[in-house]
């Protein structure tokens, strides 16, 4: 989570607009406690990325490359999936009703973009965007006021929020992390190569291979695959964890064994549905300085450039170290 980016004018106008508006104090208050860290809404966003990418059926990975009808869509799929997300009960005239209240759910990929309906006039909205290319996400509330609005004269007669008056917009969550999509970020040349293969298998082993290090979502996991049985690519007994483990690399996943044994050697552990993989080493004398983990009775560190390749230890399966 990236630190809040408030002026301190902008932290002024949000202690006021709590303070004299306690209805949005209410649902800001519900909104928090419901999801203090911004992790399920950023899991949301990601996930309805990915959904509308739909990367195992059709290999993209690039929000560019979605239809226009596709990303007109996305408005209602992130609107939906937050609503299974929280169990927001159905609002009588909006969208949700938050404890008791009230609010609408607007989302775009263009920051500052969001498109406001006249029948949500003097009612609280929950404007979210969220940007692939920039990994960012943000999510604020919002009461609904002629004055502080552009009339763009559109033909659904929908407004935006002038941008002198987005200090108006309380924001739970701001420039906060998105999980990365790393297909859309990693070395062009590594991607090419990944993709080089006709085997889906290939294109995995090489994927993890190349992005090292880094957390690898489940929908790039399937993207790459192209196949129903994707996750059964990735283990041991002839997938990626078995066919790189003469390379040196270890495939760490969700389970809490390989989430510690991430943290010891210094790597960021997997979230739900994520993999990180390294190339490691028996520890030695000149690996003094580098974090270490026990695998299987050795101590292990991240490999450097200088250090051959050797056979991987085996990962343990359950949710404690063995």
């Amino acid at each position: 989570m990236l630190p809040l980016d408030f002026s301190a004018a902008t932290s002024i106008a949000t202690d006021e607009v709590l303070r004299t508006d306690p209805e949005l104090a209410t649902v800001h208050e519900h909104l928090q406690r419901a999801d203090p860290t911004g992790h399920r809404f950023a899991k949301v966003l990601r996930d309805t990325i990915d959904q509308l990418l739909n990367g195992e059926a059709t290999g993209r990975y690039d929000w560019k490359d979605l239809f226009k009808t596709e990303k007109t869509h996305a408005g209602t799929l992130v609107e939906i999936n937050l609503q299974h997300e929280f169990r927001f009960p159905d609002g009588d005239v909006m969208d949700y009703c938050i404890a008791g209240i009230e609010v609408d759910c607007k989302y775009s990929q263009k920051f500052g973009s969001w498109m406001i309906p006249p029948e949500a006039m003097g009612h609280l909205c929950l404007l979210v965007w969220a940007d692939d290319y920039k990994s960012l996400w943000s999510a604020g509330l919002f009461r609904v006021r002629d004055e502080w609005l552009n009339h763009g004269g559109n033909r659904d007669s929908k407004l935006t929020v002038k941008a002198e008056h987005r200090s108006q917009i309380v924001w739970l969550w701001r420039n906060a992390d998105l999980p990365e999509n790393v297909l859309l970020h990693m070395d062009p040349g590594d991607r090419d190569a990944v993709f080089s293969s006709n085997s889906g298998q290939q294109r995995l082993n090489e994927l993890f291979r190349r992005v090292q290090q880094r957390r690898i979502g489940r929908n790039v996991i399937r993207t790459v695959a192209r196949q129903k049985d994707y996750m059964k690519r990735v283990r041991g007994n002839g997938g990626s964890r078995s066919a790189l483990r003469p390379a040196g690399i270890l495939i760490m996943g969700d389970y809490e064994s390989h989430r510690r044994i991430a943290e010891q050697l210094g790597l960021p552990p997997s979230r739900e549905g994520e993999f990180v993989s390294a190339r490691v080493a028996i520890a030695q004398s000149h690996h003094s300085n580098l974090p270490r983990a026990t695998i299987d009775g050795r101590e292990w560190v991240v490999a450097t450039a200088e250090d051959p390749p050797e056979m991987a230890p085996k990962l343990p399966s359950t949710s404690s170290l063995i």
